[in-house]
């Protein structure tokens, strides 16, 4: 992020989990919704557009929002994968 010049706005902990509710409130203030699982991306749309489907991908097999998670405006980026944090961060 520093190298991008990007601020963070709120970093929270790993000792606080969020869970399906914490996930699901995310994807409706979201336009668009990014989860990276290792190389596989899904694209989904957020808003009143949120499935089960979208949800359950957001959540480690723990149940809790998987990390990284990053808000970028409208958009929201749930696990990592360099490519596309680039091409979010380059816009």
């Amino acid at each position: 992020m520093e190298a991008q010049k990007i601020t963070v706005k709120e970093v929270i902990p790993a000792s606080r989990k969020l869970a399906r509710a914490d996930a699901k409130l995310l994807a409706k203030s979201a336009q668009k919704i990014t989860v990276a699982k290792g190389k596989k991306l899904l694209s989904f749309d957020g808003g009143n557009k949120v499935t089960k489907e979208l949800i359950d991908s957001m959540l480690g097999p723990t149940g809790n929002l998987r990390a990284p998670t990053i808000v970028f405006g409208k958009q929201v980026v749930v696990g990592f994968n360099e490519e596309c944090y680039m091409e979010i961060l380059s816009e």
